[in-house]
Parts: C-alpha cells; structure tokens; sequence
C-alpha cells in the first residue's frame, strides 16, 4: 500500500498494491487555517516553551529576591489570575506598630528619640533590634520630626498674619506727619479738586476712576502709576474715598503732591450725603461680622492652640482675621451706584494695584448689557493662580450654596473691574449681595470663609462681562514664582495676598514693580524711613 499527499494537504490518495490501478482518493475540505500554518505555529510555540523554559531556570538561579527577565511573567501574574494574595516581605509587626496610636505628652521630654535620619541609621546599626523595635523606634522619630513640622508651620503662618494685619511703622509715621501738615500748612488743605475743575466730577466725557483706600502710600502709587501711564491725563478722573481718620493725611497729600493735567477727588465717607442717611446695610453687616467672629473663631491665640486641625484649615481662619476684610474701604464698592448717581461708568481700582499701561481703551469696550467687566479666574498659564472655581470661595457642603450654584462655574477677580453704573441701577445686584452677607452671618460664617469677593460671586452672577487677562494680572501677593518678564507685560498688576508690596514680607523681586513710583527724596518720604527696599 502507497501513501500520496498533495503538496496543498487537500488530497490524500491510498494505492492498495504495485501496479494496481484502484485507489481510493479522500478529499479534504477547504480550511480557514491550513495545515502547512498550523504545522508552523506548532513549530513556534515550541521554540517558544523552550525559551520560557530556560529564562525560567535562569530566575531560579538568580535567588527568589530578583525578578526582572521574562521569566518572572508566571510569578507576576499567577498568584493575581489565580486570586491569591503575593506575600510582602515586611513583617507584619511592623505594620502593627506603625498604626498604633501615639500621642504628644509620650514624647515631651525624651532624649533618647533619634532627631535626623542619620542618627536613626547610627543606633540602628550599633543595636541589634528586632523588628518591632526598629518599628518603635521609627515611629516615634517620625511623628516626633511631623509635630515639630506642624509648629513650624503654624508659627509661620501666626507670623505672617501679624505681619500683614498690623501697620507698619513707617506707614503710621507718615500718616501722623501728614496729619500734623495739614493742621499747620494752608498748602496742605486745599480744596480738591479746584473750584474750576469741580464740574468735572460728573461728566461723563471724562475718564472715571475710583479708589477706595486707608492707606495714604499705596493710593499714591494707585494715582501715580494710574496717571503716568496715561495718554490723555488731562482727560484722568480720579475720585479717593477713605474714612475719616485718614482723611485729612489723604488730602495734605494730594494737595502737596499734584498729579496735573489729572483731576484728584478726595473724601471721606462721611462727606456723602447718601452715606450719612439712614441706616447703611453694609456698615450693619460689618458690626454683625465683627461680632460673630470674635465669638466663633476666639482669636489668634485660640485658632492656633487647636491641635486638631491642618496648618492650612488654620492660615485659612488666622486670614479671617484680617482686618481689611471686616473694612467699609473693602465693602464699599458694592454702593457705587449710591454714590455717584450722576456718572454712567467707572473703573474700581484696589490700593494694592499698580497701573502699567493707558486705561482709557476700557471705555471703548462693549460690555453687551452687563454689569461687571471682570477677568476670569479658571484659564490661564499658572495654574496656582488662575485655578480659581466657584468651590474655591464658597462653601458647597451648605445645602443653601450646592442648591443655587455650579461648583465648577468659573470665578473672576476684584481688583481692576469696570463698573457700568447705568445697567446696574436697572438690577437688584446691591440688594442680592447684603441678602447673602445676612444669610453667611446667620449661618455662622459657613457659607463662605472670608472677603467681600464670595458674595459679589453671587450678587453679580449671570452680571459678568469678561475682559482680556491683559488688564489685570493677579497673585503678586502669595506668588513668587510670577517672572518679571510676565509682570511687566501687564497692563495692571495685583499684590492680592499677604505680601503687600509696602511690607517686609513682600517678594525682594516683585516689590520694585511699585516701589519705582516713589519719590524716596520726598521729605515725608525720607522722614519715615520708607526705603526702596
């Protein structure tokens, strides 16, 4: 019998004997995978196996501790396929004692705890400790080195809030130096503006701009640079507002120091016959304020004896303290519309802003009905700065906030904004906003932490026309990492933070941005020791 197969392994023929013509022919289908492939593939496989088969042995040569050629695959994944727990090398008395509990009074006075890593790896190798002293031992330099951290921390944070609440020195000194000028110069109390210029203040052909500040060298700069980089100064109206302990140093100011061609208002709250009528719904909500905070945060002392609480939950409430947000000068913006009823639009400037450029184009923008023209806080290149969402100021765990807002909503920013008075008075946006500074005071301050910026989110929600990025850069304050090149390619920069440019603690590189529009020959200048640096 003879065996005959086809070249394609589609024919088999079977001859029963030599020389005989019968045969008996099998066909075999057509296939999707032929044999000649799958006489191949076992080949493969094979060689496969076999190569698995020595990198294996090779692994097992190298020690159980080493892994790393293509023989360890079964290792890796076979106790995961066949759901079995791989086996840590740590022994489980360590992890035992890691998560014991261990509180401060245990380690007051001991001087036998290792106070760096390298007198940790000393002992340990002159001591033959087990495992759970070397897991004892580790614990207690480890939260030893996490409480000393966190004092370190909330003592910083203590530090700088003092620092930028209190009022420096030199700043009080030429307040009283001006004050004192004002009594004895005539030249210091000039009426500002003149009697010629006073028609000025309501016409809307002009170029509104208001301040509002207690603090005579910041609004200097605020004019100084606002005026300087104008293109048309003569065109510039600048009205101050202030209180009226600063009144009088405010005006012997301005009066010595002229900014001409530009026009420069200067008067205190009380000067406003609106102001002094009735009951004001701001200053009622600052007495409320003062008076819930004392009783709920208990003072910087208390705030930072809290042992149970994050350095950052207690900076948070140490800046809640802040006299600038518990000021009229930071709420007052909210009552524009009261107070100058005669003028269509204006530009709110902070005093802890510094003008780079000719604001006048503000004019020409189209702000299609809104109210508020303001940069958005969400987009940009520094993502520490422009992140800021409306779950970055509001407090969305209160079913009074979740219910009416998007958490994810983008913010904007005080600090340069432009107001258009005119569609304002056709809201309710002042109304809504002492609704919900009510609504905070009634809720124990949870609704939002601090500032005037989390209710004028609310009040001027749906009111926001944004501007270009351009026009206000911000975080000059609590950024250093902002370049130079950055700073000076903005129209407007913003100190907003702690590290106010006229304190010590501000950024050496950020603070010759503002200071390079001071007179440092000035005499009140040089009398209070104000320097450049």
């Amino acid at each position: 019998m003879q065996l005959h197969i086809s070249p394609s392994l589609r024919h088999v023929t079977v001859f029963p004997g030599k020389g005989v013509r019968e045969f008996i022919k099998v066909k075999v289908g057509s296939r999707r995978v032929s044999y000649r492939m799958l006489f191949y593939s076992l080949l493969f496989f094979t060689f496969l196996l076999r190569f698995v088969f020595v990198m294996t042995a090779v692994d097992s040569i190298d020690g159980e501790s080493k892994c790393s050629t293509i023989g360890c695959l079964g290792k890796r994944l076979g106790p995961k396929i066949l759901g079995r727990r791989i086996e840590s090398n740590v022994p489980e008395v360590i992890y035992q004692v890691l998560e014991e509990p261990i509180s401060k009074d245990e380690l007051q006075g001991r001087s036998d705890i290792p106070q760096t890593l390298q007198e940790f790896i000393a002992e340990i190798k002159d001591s033959n400790l087990d495992a759970r002293s070397f897991a004892v031992k580790l614990r207690e330099m480890v939260t030893l080195l996490e409480q000393r951290t966190r004092t370190a921390k909330i003592q910083e944070y203590l530090y700088r809030h003092v620092a930028s609440s209190s009022i420096p020195k030199q700043l009080h000194c030429l307040a009283l130096r001006l004050a004192n000028e004002h009594t004895t110069n005539a030249a210091a109390r000039l009426q500002l503006p003149s009697a010629e210029l006073v028609p000025a203040l309501v016409d809307n052909s002009y170029f509104h701009f208001v301040l509002a500040s207690d603090n005579v060298l910041a609004a200097s700069v605020v004019a100084t640079s606002l005026v300087r980089n104008s293109l048309r100064p003569h065109k510039v109206v600048l009205h101050i507002i202030t209180d009226r302990k600063t009144y009088y140093p405010m005006q012997a100011w301005f009066s010595l120091h002229p900014l001409s061609p530009a026009i420069i208002e200067v008067k205190a709250l009380h000067h406003f016959d609106w102001f002094t009528k009735g009951k004001v719904p701001v200053l009622e909500a600052m007495e409320k304020d003062q008076k819930v905070r004392s009783q709920f945060r208990g003072g910087s002392s208390a705030i930072v004896a809290n042992d149970t609480e994050k350095p950052y939950v207690i900076a948070a409430k140490l800046q809640a303290l802040s006299p600038k947000y518990n000021s009229v000068m930071n709420h007052i913006r909210i009552h524009l519309p009261e107070l100058f009823p005669s003028l269509n639009k204006v530009v709110f400037l902070d005093d802890d802003i510094v003008v780079q450029t000719d604001l006048s184009p503000l004019w020409d923008i189209d702000m299609d009905g809104k109210v508020n023209g303001a940069v958005e806080t969400c987009r940009g290149e520094d993502k520490f700065v422009m992140s800021k969402r409306l779950k970055s100021y509001l407090n969305f765990s209160h079913p009074l906030i979740s219910v009416n807002f998007d958490p994810n909503e983008c913010a904007w920013a005080y600090g340069m904004n432009i107001f258009d008075l005119e569609a304002w008075r056709k809201t309710n946006i002042s109304v809504t906003y002492h609704h919900w500074v009510e609504q905070n005071l009634k809720s124990d301050l949870s609704l939002w932490q601090l500032g005037t910026l989390p209710p004028g989110l609310i009040a001027f929600h749906g009111y926001v026309h944004v501007i270009d990025p351009f026009w206000h850069m911000l975080g000059l304050g609590y950024q250093d990492n902002t370049t130079i090149v950055d700073a000076e390619n903005a129209g407007v920069i913003h100190f907003n933070g702690r590290a106010k440019p006229w304190l010590d603690i501000a950024f050496p590189k950020l603070r010759p941005l503002w200071a390079k529009y001071i007179d440092f020959s000035d005499k009140f200048i040089k009398s209070c020791h104000i320097r450049a640096s």
